[in-house]
């Protein structure tokens, strides 16, 4: 994959060539972004751009033996590790990467190198609780591959996708490498949450911050998919700079999904001002039948429901992205959020969210939310 064709992000292209060319490669580097954003690709150019013996003009050339094989996800210095697990798995049974390499390079291919942790995981099969881990002997694994010498490369490149997902024995591992690494060896960790690595190895890294997709990027891909311009510029607004959002938008997906998110929202909302507590339990027990894709999205709608709902509160409507039943909705709402408790919701969110994605249980996690959230509509009643 070429610089070219990551979908915006150019000063953060040039910046990363740049370094290359001027020789300053870090042997550990951690992108940090959501899926959504390209990071994952855009780590894999930067080792192509690496490897590739002909780059010109900030990029690699695309066409030489080592571009292909790096494309190809087959280059013999190349190396992935990302969180793998399966169903009916033995006790005591290993798991790692390299047992999955085909199902990654189909879903790569079929998602262009951009995907989430849930497509990933629906690719394995793991029904909706179970999640991939990296494990300790994936660790193993990492060590005797980066062990042997380069085959073609004058480096050897290891790029570990979701690194929060290691468990404890495999992230000290990780560390004694980051400690004592060898020459002519990159480590990128492509992570989504950062702030879940161990502090000792975020410490040994440089920090690649990948931030969302300019909204005239989206808009090109979104015109490139037949949308006249101005529907174009909406979507890409509502994307929110993520290119998963866009072709959830673009393929009609999420029209399903934001009725769905809204109706939860407006109900938990309601109940909230009323002080329907026992209603609340039900709410609580319908969200936590959803799939835990359906849960993220039930979070990230939220988050810009109320962030569009202060806005309104805030006299500044005239820049929100809200039209039909959500316009007429958050207009209604718009004075119980407020400087009181806007902060305070947003952070329910996250920790429901981050909760969540720990296993948490979600009935007990969306029972504590409601009646937290609750608590803080009623502030300005």
């Amino acid at each position: 994959m070429k610089f070219a064709d990551i979908i915006g992000h150019d000063d953060l292209k040039r910046r990363l060539a740049a370094q290359i060319d001027a020789g300053r490669v870090s042997h550990a580097q951690l992108f940090s972004g959501l899926a959504g954003y390209g990071t994952l690709p855009l780590a894999l150019a930067y080792v192509q751009y690496l490897f590739c013996p002909n780059r010109h003009d900030g990029d690699s050339c695309g066409e030489c033996p080592s571009c292909r094989q790096v494309e190809a996800l087959a280059h013999p210095d190349l190396h992935l590790v990302y969180p793998v697990n399966k169903q009916g798995k033995k006790a005591g049974e290993a798991v790692t990467s390299d047992m999955f390499i085909d199902r990654w390079r189909e879903l790569w291919s079929e998602k262009q190198g951009i995907f989430s942790a849930d497509d990933w995981y629906s690719k394995l099969d793991l029904g909706k609780t179970m999640k991939g881990l990296i494990t300790a002997k994936e660790s193993e694994e990492i060590i005797k591959k980066l062990s042997f010498k380069s085959y073609s490369s004058e480096y050897k490149a290891m790029i570990i996708w979701l690194p929060e997902a290691m468990n404890q024995e495999a992230a000290n591992k990780i560390l004694k490498i980051l400690e004592e690494p060898w020459e002519k060896t990159l480590f990128i960790l492509v992570s989504e949450r950062p702030e879940q690595l161990l502090a000792t190895i975020t410490s040994r890294t440089q920090e690649v911050a990948v931030a969302r997709i300019d909204v005239e990027s989206l808009k090109r891909v979104a015109c490139n998919e037949g949308k006249v311009s101005d529907e174009a510029l909406t979507m890409a607004r509502l994307a929110g700079g993520s290119i998963l959002e866009l072709r959830e938008l673009l393929n009609g997906v999420a029209d399903d999904v934001r009725a769905q998110s809204f109706e939860l929202f407006t109900r938990l909302m309601r109940l909230s001002y009323n002080d329907k507590h026992l209603e609340l339990f039900e709410w609580a027990d319908d969200i936590a039948a959803l799939t835990r894709e359906g849960q993220r999205q039930f979070f990230l709608h939220s988050v810009r429901l109320l962030r569009e709902s202060y806005m309104i509160h805030a006299g500044l409507a005239s820049i929100s992205y809200l039209w039909g039943e959500e316009l007429k909705f958050c207009r209604n709402f718009a004075p119980f959020i407020g400087n009181q408790n806007i902060e305070i919701l947003v952070e329910e969110i996250e920790r429901a969210m981050l909760q969540i994605q720990q296993n948490g249980s979600p009935r007990i996690v969306f029972t504590h939310f409601a009646l937290a959230v609750s608590k803080q509509i009623n502030r300005l009643k």
